[in-house]
């Protein structure tokens, strides 16, 4: 059975509870060997911390652009101190979540973007790679990471061809879960097709966007069918979609995308037992 890495699962949100110990035991059956755990705020910042030790996997400490109307600017000041803190802790992987959103309406720009900023720079200086939120976005975060470069993964990546490029050439990975299952998300399906295999890693953003099969659309919600959440153990089913849209068997895509976590996140390299 092939191995995977989920690079981008929030175990601890709160649709896991106190599951989140039996949901990362069914991603371990399924084949999923390592989770990356991003958090979303500062509140956040010790349980993923904590999931990440339980489970063997890793973590990300950031501030999330949908949390920036409630974070205060003090608290990059803690994520700098934690960083800090944490440097010799091999399980922290990355800063993130973060980045910029905009399609949720409402949301501060300006204030998205200090704290993006701001946060590229924490990176840059503590020699930690990125994992970001990328939602109709990819213009502006590209604008940033070429005055402050740094390299990681886009997260649920979902811009044009000539987007997807820029921030490869920047040094990103891109990320792919549940919504390429989807048979209308035709540009990127195009996308998870002809991109190069070094392009690509695979996540679910467990328990967010749920594949083709947990997904249930407005009419089925509105008659009492509740949106399941999704799981990390959805990923080696995720993969299969990747590796025939690709054409190419799962093993390989597994192989591939695992060597691709570990250039994009080098501190996961020593994790898996690899060099």
């Amino acid at each position: 059975m092939p191995a995977y890495v989920d690079t981008h699962c929030h175990l601890d949100a709160p649709e896991f509870g106190a599951q989140a110990a039996a949901v990362r035991r069914r991603a371990a059956q399924a084949g999923v060997a390592h989770c990356v755990i991003p958090a979303v705020q500062v509140d956040a910042f010790e349980a993923v911390r904590a999931l990440a030790h339980q489970g063997g996997d890793s973590y990300a400490l950031g501030i999330h652009p949908l949390f920036t109307p409630q974070a205060r600017e003090q608290d990059l000041a803690e994520l700098d101190r934690r960083l800090a803190a944490l440097h010799g802790d091999p399980r922290l992987v990355a800063v993130g979540e973060i980045g910029l959103d905009h399609f949720v309406p409402g949301l501060d720009r300006d204030r998205q973007e200090l704290f993006y900023r701001e946060q590229l720079l924490l990176a840059q200086r503590h020699g930690l790679p990125v994992i970001l939120h990328v939602r109709r976005s990819a213009d502006r975060l590209l604008k940033h990471l070429r005055e402050v470069p740094v390299a990681g993964i886009a997260h649920a990546f979902n811009g044009s061809q000539q987007q997807a490029h820029a921030f490869l050439d920047l040094g990103f990975k891109l990320g792919f879960g549940g919504a390429v299952t989807h048979e209308r998300a035709l540009q990127l399906r195009r996308l998870a097709t002809g991109l190069p295999l070094s392009a690509l890693v695979l996540e679910t953003d467990a328990p967010d966007i749920p594949p083709h099969w947990l997904y249930r659309t407005a009419a089925e919600r509105a008659a009492g069918q509740a949106q399941p959440p999704n799981e990390p153990a959805e990923l080696p089913r995720i993969a299969e979609v990747v590796a025939r849209l690709r054409g190419i068997e799962a093993a390989e895509l597994a192989e591939a995308t695992t060597r691709n976590a570990c250039d994009a996140l080098p501190r996961l390299a020593p994790l898996l037992g690899r060099r």
